[in-house]
């Protein structure tokens, strides 16, 4: 690395390389394109900030556009790499701009006019170049974040119309939990023989996560949550809708839990305070849909509770990788009602997860002990 790009890295305690970084940074930093899979938690937004910045520092054109382009699936994950690129890209005179949806064009657009390096979600991005508002023509380096969830959120077309804007010599870089198809038609359109690298299986799962199922009775549900919310620590409860959620974060305020709901349904700033508080300790419970599954990347969330059950078992990984980040441990709890637990046993087990089953009822001291 450069050395002012290290300096930045120390000021944050960060002197040694995670595995995914140690396996992609060179790559990346030769020029090659680069596949990368690795679970979240792992570094990932490192291995492509790190050297996409080392590569675009230096002299620039005498129109400054941007140089860097950076596409995730969610607006919240957008603003936290973000927060990673900024101080990098600063320490060499280059400028970041964020694009989402739910902020104003017009502050976007006089961003966009002084930027080097472009973190955007695919709808606001495509909207903005079909406006005349950015011109892609001058991107030497691409990342594609979360690839798979870019894909499996449908913004394949955004996509494919985004990485046709783009020189074709730009440089690739593309990381995934997973390879599925439209990954892989993204990898082999875009990519020029691209080395691979993978610090997880292709379903990893967490090792220091516990997993349990908790069967409950329908009419105990709503308290066995409440118990379980009731907690020391730091929890994310997932459901399936916006009303759901908004009626779980109503119903755990009545019952004094510090928390907030999470949803897409929510302005954008409200969803930033919600994370800002969530992240400073101000709540201790977020009850939030899937939108948050790959977006929220917070440290020391010691409980992920599946309220509602999951679609399916990359949801199920999805949602649980909230959890036991960075090398820490954590525990994932599904509840389930009898009528339930075949699905959710489906799910598991396609999840590549064995559960420990407890049968709850509110006020257990098993089900105490669980959640501590």
């Amino acid at each position: 690395m450069p050395n002012v790009l290290a300096a930045v890295l120390a000021t944050g305690a960060i002197t040694e390389p995670t595995p995914i970084q140690a396996l992609t940074i060179p790559a990346a930093l030769s020029g090659r394109d680069v596949l990368g899979r690795g679970r979240t938690g792992s570094g990932k937004t490192l291995s492509f900030a790190l050297p996409m910045v080392a590569r675009l520092a230096g002299p620039r054109g005498l129109r400054r556009q941007p140089r860097g382009l950076v596409l995730v699936p969610t607006r919240e994950l957008a603003m936290q790499v973000v927060d990673v690129v900024t101080p990098l890209a600063g320490a060499v005179g280059m400028r970041t701009q964020l694009v989402i949806g739910g902020s104003s064009y017009d502050r976007q657009i006089r961003g966009l006019e002084r930027s080097d390096i472009v973190v955007a979600t695919p709808g606001r991005l495509v909207d903005l170049t079909e406006r005349g508002a950015v011109d892609l023509g001058a991107i030497r380096v691409v990342v594609l974040d979360e690839a798979d969830h870019m894909a499996d959120l449908g913004f394949m077309p955004e996509l494919e119309a985004i990485m046709g804007q783009l020189p074709g010599d730009a440089q690739g870089l593309l990381f995934s939990a997973t390879l599925d198809a439209d990954v892989d038609r993204l990898v082999r359109s875009h990519l020029t023989d691209p080395v691979e690298h993978s610090a997880d299986p292709a379903t990893a799962t967490v090792g220091t996560m516990a997993h349990h199922v908790v069967l409950v009775h329908p009419k105990d549900k709503d308290a066995v949550t409440t118990d379980i919310a009731l907690r020391r620590g730091r929890t994310v409860a997932f459901v399936r809708t916006q009303l759901g959620a908004d009626r779980l974060a109503g119903q755990l305020d009545e019952q004094g839990v510090r928390v907030a709901a999470l949803h897409g349904g929510m302005k954008q700033g409200i969803r930033t305070r919600t994370l800002e508080d969530f992240r400073r300790g101000r709540i201790d419970v977020l009850v939030a849909t899937d939108v948050a599954a790959r977006g929220l990347h917070v440290d020391d969330i010691d409980l992920v509770l599946h309220v509602d059950p999951p679609h399916g078992p990359k949801e199920y990984l999805h949602r649980s990788g909230r959890t036991a980040r960075a090398g820490a441990s954590g525990t994932v709890i599904s509840l389930a009602t009898l009528r339930q637990q075949r699905a959710v046993q489906a799910i598991t087990t396609r999840a590549g997860v064995t559960p420990a089953v407890l049968r709850a009822r509110p006020g257990d001291e098993a089900l105490r002990a669980l959640v501590g």
